[in-house]
């Protein structure tokens, strides 16, 4: 019986005398422009399974010209999609597990990220994937920052009385706590509600204060350094059973493809917060910078909203949450 995992998908499949998938072509879905970091990830996997001639081909589709950007994770389960570069808490109504992945002072900085990427932590997150028949083959993490219209922010006290944007609702749920009114809107509506006067305050990722050109309606920019409140799984994912029907060869090619694609996306990410923080300096913003200390008080306003929050939702998600925060 043909794995339902090639439901849907564009495949070219010729039989090998032993029955073998001998040639396929695999669909793969994201939100993205061409020009984006997760784009180009998905193309280095593509060109680099090219290139080992194994006879598997991965057609790309960006800027949600397949799926919707919220409406992934389903079809990919069902192998109707079968790979996709996705912020994980996107399906986070599907699994409740999933929205710890983007959770506020749960990751520090990158090289942080990266060992969480290798930790009984993740190994737990990938469990629950892989009961929806959905597998990981690159990890990756971007991160974020603040801007203030008018002022720095740094701490909890910095947001009280701000109206204030936030990239995700465990943020709102911190944000309110530390008594920041919140105004829900999608990052390419921030530029628009800062400059008519109602926003006063946003958090976003580093590509999207650039690339909304956010340096020109705010006076500070507190980017990503050595610590940073927000952090967005955002890995590629394949549907298991699609993996699990290429042949060895083809499978081996993946693997190794998506492991360069890992190391890539890893230091990309870096340089993307890096490159934000000259693109503002240019523009005449000035660069706030969150301490330690700043962070653990950011932290202990998320315990006592967003993480309760969390944990009231999902029966083992104190667990979750102890194995997250146990990595160092």
């Amino acid at each position: 019986m043909k794995s339902p995992a090639f439901v849907g998908s564009v495949l070219s499949l010729s039989l090998a005398l032993g029955g073998a998938v001998q040639a396929a072509e695999l669909r793969l879905s994201h939100q993205w422009s061409t020009q984006d970091i997760r784009h180009k990830v998905a193309q280095m996997v593509a060109d680099e399974v090219a290139a080992a001639d194994v006879d598997l081909d991965i057609t790309i589709f960006p800027s949600a010209s397949l799926f919707k950007a919220r409406e992934q994770y389903k079809p990919l389960s069902r192998g109707q999609l079968d790979m996709s570069v996705l912020p994980l808490s996107y399906a986070g109504g599907q699994q409740a597990a999933y929205n710890l992945t983007l959770m506020p002072g749960l990751v520090k900085n990158h090289d942080h990220a990266a060992r969480l990427n290798n930790s009984p932590f993740m190994e737990k997150i990938e469990e629950i994937m892989a009961d929806d028949d959905v597998m990981v083959l690159v990890h990756g993490y971007l991160a974020g920052g603040f801007a203030g219209k008018e002022k720095c922010i740094t701490s909890p006290e910095d947001v009280t009385g701000l109206q204030t944007r936030a990239a995700g609702k465990a943020f709102e749920q911190m944000l309110a706590s530390a008594g920041a009114s919140i105004a829900s809107m999608a990052s390419s509506e921030i530029y628009n509600a800062m400059q008519t006067g109602v926003l006063d305050a946003a958090n976003t990722s580093s590509s999207s204060f650039v690339s909304y050109r956010l340096y020109e309606q705010v006076k500070c920019y507190t980017p990503a350094s050595d610590v940073a409140l927000w952090f967005m799984y955002q890995p590629l994912l394949m549907n298991k059973a699609t993996f699990d029907d290429l042949n060895e060869a083809q499978q081996q090619a993946l693997v190794a493809a998506s492991a360069n694609a890992e190391a890539f996306y890893l230091e990309e990410a870096k340089k993307e917060d890096a490159a934000s923080v000259e693109i503002f300096r240019e523009a005449g913003v000035e660069i706030a910078s969150m301490s330690a200390e700043e962070f653990d008080a950011w932290r202990a306003v998320a315990q006592s909203s967003s993480y309760a929050a969390f944990i009231s939702d999902l029966p083992d998600g104190q667990e979750l949450l102890d194995l997250a925060l146990a990595v160092e």
